[in-house]
């Protein structure tokens, strides 16, 4: 593989907003691949996929490299020399690039991986917690967390069957799979960009992981009834309630933040949900309005986002262990709150991407301990590990409130 500049000089730009000046790599990523019209299909996914594996493996290779933070653009081309090395890449002959060692790279590297918070590439705390609350099955989930995630599909049955769209995007030359136990999944056989398809753009489709689908069909929803996506975000799990619910109803989408409503809203339009209506929760009356009045209820609480390392590597340097502590009151604050909406005979379920007990099964068992909990019953949950799955790690939690 021959290395080309303006697409590495790129890949040290990116790394160097990412880790110096704390952008989210999505973001930085996007903005690359603006960066030259020129560049092909295959350019932006060397700029892409080579600043995510970087993200991803920072504190190994840093380790390797020997750099500490915050990184000059040296480091970072140190840092990039390691990358190339152990993947193979002969280095051009650049000013930028200093010699490298590549016998003691590879030989640091088989030294490192014997140590598994250098292996994986995890900050201390996080493998320290891992192991405190997974046991023996955090060097099995966290290994799995460092994989590139597959691409799933979820067919919007508002327009189409899952069948069919498999034929569309055949069409298009995109080949998907079906996926056992996930009734509206397609996965990719090959990555590419969906989002320039037709059927993307006829809303056939929409990008959600295999875990994620699991959510809104574990609700239970039927069509006709009134629910509420508490936490809704850009919406990709009211787009699926809608779905199931074949248009009929009313699906309420609630969120704190404006903006992500107005993208729901968008979406909605595309994929033909006509019974989504949005509402930003401005205060505690937003809540109290609906107290009683929702046949289901989805909270899909914030939460440290463990289970979804694989979409958001850099994650694993932007958490701080302060951060999970604040999360874990909020989520038990939002379950007491929100669970009031639920009315007499109704469903709430309760979900995060997350991994970590303390954010799942405990919150739950806190929940129905205290007195709003009394008259809830737990009907079931789901713990879904990435290493057991191969798709995002996810808890889910159906509670059925008692009938008066």
């Amino acid at each position: 593989m021959r290395l080309h500049r303006n697409l590495v000089f790129a890949v040290i730009d990116g790394l160097h907003e990412i880790f110096n000046e704390g952008a989210y790599a999505d973001k930085v990523v996007q903005k690359l691949l603006k960066r030259d019209k020129r560049w092909g299909s295959r350019d932006r996914s060397f700029v892409a996929e080579t600043v995510y594996e970087i993200v991803r493996w920072k504190r190994l290779y840093a380790e390797i490299a020997e750099v500490k933070e915050p990184f000059s653009r040296e480091n970072l081309w140190r840092i990039f020399a390691v990358w190339a090395t152990l993947r193979g890449i002969s280095l051009p002959d650049w000013k930028q690039i200093a010699p490298t060692p590549t016998r003691r790279i590879k030989g640091r590297f088989d030294e490192l991986s014997k140590i598994r918070k250098f292996k994986e590439s995890i900050p201390d705390w996080m493998d320290e917690l891992g192991e405190q609350e997974l046991g023996k099955l955090w060097t099995k989930e966290i290994s799995t967390l460092n994989e590139q995630a597959p691409v799933v599909l979820r067919a919007n049955t508002l327009k189409v069957t899952r069948d069919k769209l498999r034929s569309l995007l055949e069409d298009e030359n995109i080949d998907t799979e079906f996926i056992k136990g996930y009734p509206d999944a397609l996965k990719l056989i090959e990555r590419t960009n969906v989002f320039s398809t037709e059927a993307f753009k006829k809303g056939l489709f929409e990008v959600q992981d295999a875990s994620s689908q699991l959510v809104a069909n574990f609700l239970d929803v039927q069509p006709g009834q009134r629910v509420v996506d508490t936490c809704a975000g850009a919406g990709g799990k009211s787009l699926h309630l809608a779905a199931l619910m074949q248009n009929k109803g009313q699906v309420i989408a609630m969120d704190i933040y404006g903006n992500k409503l107005k993208e729901l809203k968008r979406r909605a339009r595309r994929d033909g949900a006509h019974n989504i209506e949005t509402r930003v929760i401005e205060s505690t009356k937003d809540i109290k309005k609906l107290h009683h009045k929702a046949d289901r209820v989805l909270i899909d609480a914030p939460c440290s986002g463990l289970g979804v390392l694989r979409r958001n590597p850099d994650a694993k340097w932007k958490l701080q262990p302060e951060f999970l502590d604040k999360i874990k009151k909020t989520q038990s604050e939002i379950l007491e709150s929100y669970s009031k909406i639920v009315k007499p005979g109704g469903k709430l379920v309760y979900a995060t991407c997350s991994i970590l007990p303390s954010e799942n099964q405990d919150q739950v068992k806190n929940f129905l301990s205290k007195e709003i909990g009394s008259n809830f019953t737990l009907i079931k949950d789901k713990k879904i590990l990435s290493h057991q799955s191969g798709y995002d790690g996810f808890y889910m939690a159906l509670l059925e409130m008692k009938a008066d």
